[in-house]
């Protein structure tokens, strides 16, 4: 299973715009430098805490192509708040798997489910239409950089 990185994002804090930026460095046990959940992942290290397992976020293209398509919704990929958009590799799948994403390497912990929240600030049919098909949470497990353009494949 091979896959593109298509887009990166990030968000300063909890409900910060989120930012697409060109090149993320992913680091181990806290996620992508710079972004909400890593900035969480500190705080709970120097609380002697484990880190959360939300650290990276995915989603596919295709099934947000699809969402919007079928709404005639005029979002940008970044409104739907994960950190990176993929496509051609089956999200759902890498969960309890390695995977390699870019330079980093990251374990899938569970689906991406959508949230209230985001049905409310982004689309009301985000939470019946993108259940099971709203990405993945994953953590790093061996740090490394992203861009968009590289590959992300099972491990």
């Amino acid at each position: 299973m091979v896959g593109i990185v298509h887009k990166i994002y990030i968000a300063a804090d909890k409900r910060d715009v989120v930012v697409g930026i060109e090149e993320a460095i992913l680091e181990k046990d806290k996620g992508i430098v710079g972004d909400r959940y890593h900035a969480l992942a500190e705080i709970a290290a120097a609380d002697g805490k484990a880190a959360p397992e939300n650290q990276v976020t995915l989603v596919d293209k295709d099934e947000l192509d699809a969402f919007l398509a079928k709404h005639n919704a005029d979002l940008d990929y970044g409104d739907f708040r994960r950190s990176i958009v993929t496509s051609g590799i089956d999200l759902n799948a890498l969960v309890g798997k390695e995977f390699v994403l870019g330079e980093a390497r990251c374990l899938g912990v569970e689906l991406c489910e959508p949230c209230a929240y985001l049905a409310a600030s982004v689309h009301k049919a985000v939470l019946p239409d993108l259940v099971h098909r709203g990405g993945l949470r994953a953590v790093v497990v061996e740090s490394g950089k992203v861009r968009p353009g590289t590959i992300i494949k099972s491990a």
